[in-house]
């Protein structure tokens, strides 16, 4: 499932933290991607208010906390090696439970700030039928959004959360975010909170949970 095979960017590097349920015993599995600045080891503290046993919890560690050097709506070419390189990261992280036996359809991505936008952008590059995808205060990265984003995500759930007032994240492009992944047939959930600022709310944990639990069903 590599999203570029043979990517060796800045944070192949970098350590797979690990957490929840250990993978050989798992029935489901969890890629939590970080903000800027921020750790793997801190996503598995968030994962914590959305965590059911049985899942395991994947973290990808970006070198230097940072995924990539600008804003997510600077121009493509402005964020790589890091973007490209993260999204490999990630295609590692999943291959790590496929091979454990856990199939895309019991897998999510969760990420934040610049984690969010990281796994919403590898959702639409690699579409197929994916547990789900919640995306915290993200959306998908470039100066302007492509005009089709092919394939098809089967109805795969995405959760977009954001601030409407958000100083990183534009309200328009959680939108744009969400009218695209809808356009690949994913089942989308976008909650705008009024005056929130850039962070995570009780509203969004319970709702991830609740995505979390979905991936426990028969």
């Amino acid at each position: 499932m590599s999203a570029d095979a043979g990517v060796d960017g800045p944070h192949q590097s970098q350590p797979l933290v690990t957490g929840g349920t250990p993978l050989e015993d798992a029935s489901a599995a969890i890629v939590l991607t970080h903000g800027r600045g921020a750790t793997a080891q801190g996503m598995l503290q968030l994962a914590d208010e959305f965590h059911h046993g049985g899942v395991a919890l994947l973290a990808p560690q970006a070198a230097g906390k940072t995924w990539y050097p600008n804003s997510f709506l600077a121009p493509v070419e402005a964020n790589e090696p890091g973007r490209t390189s993260g999204l490999q990261a990630i295609a590692d992280a999943i291959d790590e439970a496929d091979s454990a036996g856990i199939p895309a359809d019991r897998l999510m991505l969760v990420g934040f700030s610049q984690g969010a936008c990281l796994a919403s952008e590898f959702v639409a590059r690699s579409p197929q039928r994916y547990g789900g995808l919640a995306a915290l205060s993200g959306g998908l990265i470039g100066e302007a959004l492509d005009d089709e984003y092919p394939g098809d995500l089967e109805e795969t759930p995405v959760f977009l959360g954001c601030s409407d007032v958000d100083p990183h994240i534009p309200e328009e492009r959680v939108h744009e975010t969400a009218d695209a992944f809808e356009s690949m047939h994913a089942d989308v959930t976008k909650r705008l909170y009024e005056g929130m600022g850039h962070g995570v709310n009780e509203d969004e944990l319970e709702f991830v949970s609740g995505m979390v639990a979905a991936l426990l069903e028969d």
